[in-house]
């Protein structure tokens, strides 16, 4: 099926280019959502009479779109989950959830413009596209994490495995703190009694008063 784009779709072509593509692909996707019109004789002639408005109204959205991803590029959206101590979450981040925490952040942005790779399914720093405009995209972080004090630790650059591990440094260096000073004390406690021994053996050993004077 041949279709005019209205606007610039990747992978497929630019603005007022007239493409073969799959009719479900235009029913479906394409027409309804207003990126394309059948290639038909008068869509296309009604499309180069329009041509110089819809290439100023696509510049103008274009440069809204520019600002917004200077200010969105590298911001970093902190969504609390709960997981397993291995980091798995009980359930999965959408971009539903991340359009949310982007809107507390002070953003307005549609969970449609979200694009992920593939789901979220643990702790962790996670990195997102924002689909502002056809020409236009934006590269956020979305921060998961069980509390806001472990959301600032994995920003810093810590993961997971490294807190986990750093904790149970932390507790094999307490126990064998607990251990020496337990070492030091029975050590001081034989010593004393090593030195009592040797004063009551000194006494013994001493002469006693009527085998001085003999």
């Amino acid at each position: 099926m041949q279709v005019i784009l209205l606007e610039r779709i990747a992978k497929l072509g630019q603005m007022g280019d007239v493409v073969d593509v799959k009719p479900g692909y235009a029913r479906n996707f394409l027409l309804p959502q207003g990126k394309a019109k059948s290639a038909s004789e008068a869509n296309i002639a009604a499309f180069e009479s329009e041509k110089a408005k819809l290439e100023a109204h696509n510049l103008e959205t274009k440069k809204e779109a520019d600002a917004l991803a200077e200010k969105l590029n590298g911001q970093n959206f902190v969504i609390i989950r709960s997981a397993s101590d291995t980091g798995a979450l009980y359930g999965s981040v959408t971009p539903r959830d991340a359009a949310e925490a982007a809107t507390e952040a002070g953003f307005t942005v549609d969970r449609k413009q979200f694009s992920l790779k593939s789901p979220i399914k643990e702790l962790g720093l996670h990195e997102m596209e924002i689909k502002l405009h056809p020409e236009v995209s934006a590269s956020v972080i979305v921060n998961v994490a069980r509390s806001q004090e472990e959301a600032e630790l994995q920003a810093s650059g810590k993961s997971i495995q490294d807190l986990a591990a750093e904790q149970e440094q932390e507790a094999e260096f307490e126990i064998a703190e607990l251990f020496d000073d337990i070492g030091s004390a029975a050590l001081d406690e034989d010593l004393g009694l090593n030195n009592q021994e040797e004063e009551e053996a000194e006494v013994e050993n001493e002469p006693s008063e009527d085998a001085k004077t003999e």
